[in-house]
């Protein structure tokens, strides 16, 4: 017994695959680009975080070499020697809307000044190590 064959028609891809294909790309684009967005957020914040190290470290080598010295009496100028990789200018953080913010050097961790006498931080918690101080 002989079982016949259909011919095989090429039929194509109807408006509903190709829609849903659309649909799924889109869908993959949009995603990419809010993940990129929130990288960008968390790059100044890692970075901010790197700076701020940097400087407390410098902070407690001048304290060890000035045991008489404050924290209130720390200065950049005084920092300046004591931080890494003989930097030329005290260091300065970029915000999120790429405002140039300072670090008050006078507290101990040493913190980003939020332009109004506050500090800076804009995560919603100060335990997460991003754009915090004092929990190194």
């Amino acid at each position: 017994m002989r079982i016949k064959l259909k011919p095989y028609r090429n039929r194509g891809l109807t408006l509903l695959e190709i829609s849903l294909v659309i649909f799924i790309l889109i869908a993959m684009m949009s995603a990419s680009l809010h993940v990129a967005g929130g990288m960008g957020e968390w790059r100044l914040g890692k970075d901010a975080s790197e700076t701020l190290r940097s400087v407390y470290v410098a902070q407690r080598t001048y304290l060890a070499d000035h045991p008489h010295e404050t924290v209130s009496s720390l200065t950049n100028a005084k920092l300046l020697p004591y931080l890494p990789n003989q930097v030329t200018s005290f260091p300065t953080i970029k915000g999120v809307n790429d405002e140039v913010l300072t670090i008050n050097v006078a507290t101990m961790p040493a913190n980003i000044n939020d332009g109004s006498g506050g500090v800076y931080d804009l995560s919603d918690s100060s335990e997460d190590s991003l754009w915090d101080v004092g929990k190194f």
